[in-house]
């Protein structure tokens, strides 16, 4: 059977680590802060922001929630970001998506200022990730990286296979792999023979969001297995993209969902809230 990867358990060593550098920052009169913002009543953003601000608490940082309804105009959310772009106590500003249909994602985005776009998903950051010169990385990329070393794989020189293309996981993860000397190929839903592409990788990482497509034939034997995918199955339970039981002892490292990359995500947008209270202190 293959090993599996403890998102609980590299999670919580990542956000000890940022603990402590968060308490050596405070001594020397700096305070970290995290400004999350969520519009309307979706049940599943909620649960987000309710982890964000138990892991602000976790590692010590101050957290200010703002719960807007979801009638709340493009102008009032605008004005709101504004203030917290110039707010020295909010290091971090954080829009839960997805917002309601009437409010542009796009526009929001583009008025957090790219030195407190802790998603990174500003086109600034985007365009820096793009060409390996980034102070942040979109968090679920960036926990997935966490994940994949926590096993000892060495990623330089192996067959990266990224399945899904999305602006916030798909792309990003195949611009770090990447960065990391993999040779990388990303795979969508066009993908002839998508099977046989999988099935070479050494390091496959699914974000399709189709619960459990991928089977132990798509798999190589003895692969890094990341999944990203957070779905249900036919009977209402939480599952990942990847079949689980059918890929676990085929695989020499593989995730579970719940517990694999969940935790690495809010762990890493930790991270990037303390990489930028570092940059605007001029630490």
């Amino acid at each position: 059977m293959g090993k599996i990867i403890d998102g609980k358990a590299v999670s919580a060593q990542v956000k000890e680590r940022i603990r402590q550098e968060t308490a050596a920052l405070k001594e020397q009169g700096t305070q970290v802060g995290l400004a999350v913002v969520i519009v309307g009543d979706d049940p599943a953003s909620k649960v987000y922001v309710r982890n964000k601000k138990r892991a602000c608490e976790e590692v010590g940082f101050d957290s200010y929630e703002y719960a807007l309804p979801a009638e709340t105009t493009e102008e009032e959310l605008l004005s709101l970001v504004k203030k917290l772009n110039a707010d020295d106590k909010v290091n971090g500003i954080l829009v839960q998506l997805p917002l309601p249909a009437h409010l542009d994602d796009k526009v929001i985005i583009n008025n957090i200022l790219p030195e407190k776009d802790v998603d990174a998903f500003h086109p600034i950051n985007v365009g820096r990730i793009m060409i390996g010169d980034y102070s942040f990385l979109p968090c679920t990329p960036a926990g997935v990286m966490e994940l994949i070393a926590s096993t000892g794989t060495q990623i330089e020189g192996k067959e990266c296979v990224v399945i899904g293309r999305s602006n916030i996981v798909g792309k990003p993860q195949a611009m770090l792999l990447l960065h990391s000397n993999g040779t990388v190929t990303v795979c969508h839903s066009r993908t002839k023979n998508l099977k046989e592409v999988a099935s070479r990788a050494d390091i496959l990482v699914a974000a399709v969001g189709k619960a459990k497509m991928i089977t132990a034939d798509y798999i190589k034997e003895g692969a890094v297995v990341i999944d990203v995918g957070m779905d249900r199955d036919e009977n209402g339970k939480l599952c990942g993209d990847v079949d689980f039981e059918s890929c676990k002892d085929k695989a020499g490292y593989i995730t579970p969902v719940p517990g694999g990359v969940g935790p690495m995500t809010i762990a890493m947008l930790m991270q990037n809230t303390l990489t930028a209270a570092k940059i605007q202190n001029g630490l």
